[in-house]
């Protein structure tokens, strides 16, 4: 494990596909769907014994600032960062980059996003160590792989051939080359990379030296490049930011960087992972009755199947006769919508009042 280890937590993303639970100003990352904990202190709290806190630097949006703030009372104040403008994650990722090589400029860096499920900690953190080893020693962009369990076509997916042994660590068989990337496939060709084996899902999760990404910056996103030298000339972060980062082109890192880079591993997951993308995945969550109903209280169900139910406060919720439909309520807000509708509730946001978005 490489002495000096960095943490670059993406938590800015919108929160548009669990509402009305999730709002722009609470999104997926700051909800707690599974535990008492939200999605980001879970994040964090992966990261604990691994990457000391003051190496941690967490990119937030504007519109979350205040809520993460409360949240994260305890937390660095100034490792945290509230992007100017929502500029994907090439421009995130560059500006943590750029954060990191100021205080470092040859650390080992770590990207997670904030929103996943990850129930192995000690599982996690194997896995990151071994992909920062392989950085360490091999000066390549490392990609986290996680295994597909089923044939999702909503996941972007990599494609990995020969192994490559580190000396470091000669027995171990979980690092690959990256032959390249594939965007999100139709059902027809993800059954077609199940089968083959040599698939695996793109979790966003990436490890790499400061000076390998600052090479690829340079190589392929010359505009980020120039954005992350002045971010690193010496008092300049805070001014950087804030004059150019609203300017910088919208990409997301995927497609600026790694697909383009020709030096690239993927780290198989050694844990079990979800990013739960919709209310139909985290039912999976909850307890279910004899007839597929799930809830994350207790519920009163007649002649009903398959249904899903959140319930924020105290309501009692009852169902008579009503199958697969999606039933969640809130203080301010009720969503009834069915089942395989799920996708399309961002086209139910901009139909409503600014102050429920």
């Amino acid at each position: 494990m490489p002495d000096s280890i960095y943490a670059l937590i993406l938590a800015g993303g919108s929160g548009e596909r669990f509402w009305p639970l999730s709002r722009r100003a609470r999104p997926k990352q700051l909800l707690r769907l599974v535990s008492d904990k939200t999605l980001l202190e879970e994040t964090l709290a992966r990261l604990d014994g691994l990457i000391p806190r003051e190496r941690i630097l967490i990119l937030i949006n504007a519109e979350q600032e205040r809520a993460v703030r409360k949240l994260l009372g305890d937390f660095p104040k100034e490792n945290i960062v509230a992007e100017p403008a929502k500029r994907d994650t090439a421009a995130a990722i560059a500006l943590g980059t750029g954060w990191v090589a100021v205080r470092d400029h040859a650390a080992i860096m770590v990207v997670l996003p904030a929103d996943h499920i990850i129930a192995n900690r000690e599982a996690f953190q194997d896995t990151l160590a071994l992909a920062a080893d392989a950085a360490e020693e091999t000066s390549e962009l490392v990609a986290i792989g996680i295994k597909p369990t089923w044939a999702c076509p909503g996941f972007g997916y990599i494609e990995h051939g020969k192994p490559v042994n580190l000396r470091k660590r000669p027995d171990y068989e979980l690092i690959h080359r990256v032959v390249r990337f594939r965007e999100k496939p139709n059902p027809d060709l993800a059954e077609s990379f199940l089968r083959r084996g040599n698939f695996r899902w793109n979790a966003g999760m990436f490890v790499w030296a400061v000076p390998t990404v600052l090479r690829e910056f340079n190589r392929h996103a010359p505009e980020l490049a120039d954005f992350l030298s002045q971010l690193r000339a010496p008092g300049n972060f805070d001014n950087a930011l804030r004059e150019r980062y609203t300017g910088l082109p919208r990409i997301s890192f995927d497609y600026a960087i790694m697909e383009k880079a020709d030096r690239v591993l993927v780290v198989e997951a050694g844990f079990d992972w979800d990013d739960i993308g919709s209310w139909r995945a985290l039912a999976n969550y909850f307890q279910k009755d004899k007839r597929g109903n799930a809830a994350n209280r207790a519920l009163t169900a007649v002649d009903s199947s398959n249904n899903i139910v959140f319930e924020e406060g105290g309501t009692t919720i009852a169902l008579l006769g009503v199958h697969d439909l999606i039933v969640v309520r809130t203080p301010d807000a009720l969503l009834v919508c069915h089942r395989h509708e799920a996708e399309r509730i961002k086209e139910l946001i901009g139909k409503l009042p600014s102050e429920l978005q």
